[in-house]
């Protein structure tokens, strides 16, 4: 069955109404659409509450804090740790308020090492990308602390079936040697394709062993492609509209590989006379699926997931929606 799920962003800064919604309109979906619903962050609410501060926040025994130019590593815990850590506990908790008796699968967004370790600076010097050992002791910590944030969703939330998310924007510029040093003057040096797979390898790893299925978002690059498939993830996240015919050929790979395609889909484009148009967005998925000759029933394994919003809760809450609509389209390609 079809399935609709989020990134997990969400605007505004009341966790509760955005937890509720969302877990709300992803139980109460069509038959022929398996709503999955996520947990919601609220980067509104500062640092502390966005992809990259909550992953920081999961760390263990490596404490974080906020510089002049963003987060960077710290020698020991301190104000901005404890402000993001009591935003991951009220989130939890609406969690277990918005999901109380729900039994299904619920997806975790988590940022995944390699985009967290460019992301964030040492204490003293370039990105922890920069630093082979920094980056494996990154990923070691967040696999750790992914494995305890699970246990506590399954405490909110005891029939939640978890599903992790590991968002991976920066992993193509990472592998490709693009990223700016701290001066700007200079690249890093290229992540290895087989290093970088390895290190998100770890955290896929614990995330099953702790009982969840894993997802790796790869972006928008289809060059992510070969190492989000060594690391051994059930499924493989990315945007489908700059993919084009070589993109899609090496997701039909990945596919026939055994992985789930979580097709993160483009907007809605809506019109005055007709709306929004659901059919379009559907085609985002169904028309390149054909073409390189896909078989029609595997669309049923698709999930189409909708990305972070940029305007208000009302127009997050519409963009679901849509993708609900467009998820019926589908299926009523598949079915008929």
């Amino acid at each position: 069955m079809i399935g609709v799920s989020g990134t997990g962003g969400w605007p505004g800064q009341d966790v509760l109404e955005a937890q509720t919604v969302v877990v709300g309109d992803l139980v109460d979906t069509p038959s022929e659409v398996q709503g999955l619903p996520f947990e919601v962050h609220l980067p509104a609410r500062g640092p502390g509450a966005t992809l990259v501060g909550r992953a920081l926040g999961l760390l263990v025994e490596l404490p974080a804090e906020l510089g002049p130019h963003g987060w960077k590593l710290a020698d020991r815990p301190g104000s901005d740790l404890t402000r993001t850590r009591a935003l991951a506990r009220e989130d939890l908790d609406a969690l277990a308020v918005a999901g109380h008796g729900y039994v299904g699968p619920l997806v975790v967004p988590v940022l995944g090492p390699v985009t967290l370790a460019a992301s964030v600076y040492l204490a003293r010097g370039d990105r922890a990308l920069a630093d082979p050992g920094a980056l494996r002791d990154l990923a070691d910590s967040l696999a750790a602390g992914l494995v305890e944030h699970l246990a506590a969703i399954a405490r909110a939330v005891p029939g939640a079936e978890p599903v992790v998310l590991l968002h991976e924007p920066m992993l193509a510029q990472a592998v490709a040697g693009v990223l700016p040093s701290f001066s700007g003057y200079a690249r890093l040096r290229a992540v290895p394709g087989p290093s970088a797979a390895e290190r998100i390898g770890s955290v896929v790893s614990a995330a099953r062993g702790a009982g969840a299925r894993a997802v790796v978002h790869g972006g928008a690059a289809w060059t992510t492609v070969p190492a989000i498939r060594a690391t051994g993830a059930d499924g493989i996240a990315l945007e489908v509209e700059p993919l084009g015919e070589r993109g899609w050929e090496r997701v039909a790979e990945a596919v026939e590989a055994g992985l789930q395609l979580w097709a993160h889909v483009p907007p809605q484009r809506s019109s005055q006379c007709a709306g929004p148009d659901a059919v379009g967005q559907a085609r985002s998925v169904t028309g390149p699926w054909r073409s390189v000759g896909l078989p029609a029933a595997g669309l049923d394994d698709v999930v189409l997931l909708v990305g972070d919003q940029p305007g208000g809760a009302d127009d997050a809450r519409g963009a679901l929606a849509g993708a609900v609509r467009a998820a019926r389209v589908v299926a009523e390609a598949v079915h008929g």
